[in-house]
């Protein structure tokens, strides 16, 4: 059910990354700043401003740590992980 969540709010978007992130978090701000950087757009759900979502996604992921990147270009959300896997996921993607 939660895999479905994400898929279902992903095609809602018209951005190409989707990131879940939390207040006073470093490694969030650099995921953005990182995709601001090489224009690449995104949109941002931040656990501490939606109810129930951090519960949500660690179900979907097993990720419990912020940021939660997706690259949602293509038909399915593909699970990136968070900021130390983001730099090598678009290197294999370049």
């Amino acid at each position: 059910m939660s895999e479905e969540f994400i898929v279902n709010q992903a095609q809602q978007l018209d951005t190409e990354f989707l990131i879940y992130t939390g207040n006073f978090c470093g490694y969030c701000t650099a995921a953005k700043r990182f995709l601001d950087q090489k224009e690449l757009t995104f949109t941002e759900f931040n656990f501490d401003e939606v109810p129930n979502l951090r519960q949500q996604i660690v179900e979907a992921t097993g990720h419990r740590t912020v940021p939660v990147i997706f690259d949602i270009k293509g038909e399915q959300p593909v699970y990136i992980g968070g900021y130390d896997q983001l730099q090598p996921y678009l290197r294999q993607r370049s």
